[in-house]
């Protein structure tokens, strides 16, 4: 059985080698599974909430794409598009708006951090928050639903937006898909195993921190000055050092092999000098990333080949988003016109149809009717204590006739004959 596996990457600035290391790298590896079919897109849409400066999303968009091409991800085996290149989506955006209720959306984590940041700092509570942050996990669920996505990796900071995504989703269904499930329900898929690499300073690298090594940005000579400055202890060559000290061995074992961390560790504990192993380590992240980094300048140097990747892959998927979208237009009623006759037609036809209602009575019991194409009734039973006794009376009512409701109450409308009842009986069994 094939798995839908659907990533979203916003182009709101550079990548780093934490990024690589924690989100890339693993992303790319598990592409290549048997039995998945993944979908990698630039949600660039969703640039516009984190920044207003047109010219960062233009260039970040061009190198967020380059990057994940030059670091392995085939566009051939996966589906790689820009989330702007897909109207549908947001097509289904507004359709999914119109059945997601404000109070989900108030309970919103980066919605309420931002009013709670307001409210502290003495300011209106929605001061600055436009409906792009408001309704961001609306548009979420649109990128998510309009693939019918099994999968989403995330990490923990994210899971409420899936869970927000499913709500969605199951109002949807419950609205409009008739008993079918027009949308499947997403899981996130969370890798506990996923590495969080450090910074200069030993912190999580991220650029809030401001402490992160360039992934390709600057070239070698940025990546080497990078490494340089990690911050170590003052024991000099030939003192025997702790390797847990430092953030040296974290980025060194994220590239190295067990071996490699291995020696890598004696080597520190005999007296390596820190100024060796920060060359040591900035030669091993090199060797794998500056492969990478010569396909990354080539992609930036000719950007229309990134362009025309990207639009064929958003080609190839857009009848399977079309056909989604087409299939909500028509559940909502969306239609094309039809002759009034013909819906008519279909009314009569519809109120044609015998029927056995269950219900329950004012004195707490039980009972079903048996009711013909006209609307007339036919036939009262039951008056039962429970709803499950009044069933197995009806099923067998259907199976074999009026000689089922012997010994429970049964009284046939004054104008209804026993034949009327059978004729009921056999078009509903015909159904």
């Amino acid at each position: 059985m094939t798995v839908r596996v659907l990533t979203g990457v916003t182009p709101s600035g550079t990548l780093h080698l934490g990024n690589y290391v924690g989100a890339i790298r693993p992303a790319i590896q598990k592409s290549r599974a048997e039995g998945t079919e993944s979908f990698y897109f630039l949600s660039d849409y969703h640039a516009l909430i984190k920044t207003s400066d047109p010219d960062r999303v233009e260039k970040s968009r061009i190198q967020i794409a380059a990057t994940w091409l030059a670091c392995g991800l085939d566009p051939k085996r996966v589906h790689f598009y820009r989330q702007s290149d897909l109207p549908e989506t947001l097509e289904l955006n507004w359709i999914l708006n119109c059945v997601t209720s404000k109070g989900l959306m108030n309970r919103a984590h980066a919605y309420k951090a931002k009013v709670e940041a307001n409210e502290a700092a003495g300011e209106d509570p929605d001061n600055n928050v436009t409906m792009g942050l408001f309704c961001y996990p609306i548009l979420m669920a649109a990128d998510i639903l309009i693939f019918k996505a099994n999968f989403i990796p995330v990490g923990r900071d994210q899971i409420q937006h899936i869970e927000m995504c499913r709500d969605i989703a199951t109002r949807f269904n419950q609205m409009y898909g008739n008993g079918e499930e027009i949308f499947p329900l997403p899981e996130a898929l969370i890798d506990e195993d996923t590495a969080i690499l450090p910074g200069l300073d030993g912190r999580k690298m991220s650029k809030s921190y401001d402490n992160v090594i360039p992934l390709f940005e600057g070239g070698e000579k940025a990546l080497r000055e990078a490494i340089m400055k990690i911050v170590t202890d003052s024991k000099l060559p030939g003192e025997p050092k702790d390797p847990d000290s430092t953030s040296l061995t974290a980025l060194y074992d994220a590239f190295a092999t067990h071996e490699e961390r291995n020696e890598f560790r004696r080597k520190l504990q005999e007296g390596l000098g820190w100024g060796e192993a920060k060359v040591i380590v900035f030669e091993k992240i090199n060797s794998e990333i500056g492969p990478m980094r010569e396909r990354y300048e080539a992609y930036m140097q000719e950007p229309e080949k990134v362009e025309a990747i990207l639009r064929e892959g958003v080609e190839r998927i857009r009848p399977m988003a079309r056909a989604l979208v087409d299939r909500c237009r028509n559940a909502v009623g969306l239609r094309a016109f039809k002759p009034l006759q013909a819906k008519k037609a279909a009314v009569k036809a519809k109120k044609s149809k015998a029927s056995l209602k269950q219900y329950r009575e004012k004195d707490g019991l039980f009972y079903f009717k048996l009711v013909n194409g006209q609307g007339k009734t036919l036939l009262t039973a039951g008056g039962l204590p429970s709803g499950k006794e009044v069933g197995a009376h009806l099923q067998s009512f259907k199976a074999s006739g009026l000689g089922a409701l012997k010994g429970i109450f049964c009284q046939l409308d004054a104008e209804a004959t026993e034949a009327e009842v059978q004729s009921a009986l056999d078009e509903l069994t015909q159904e």
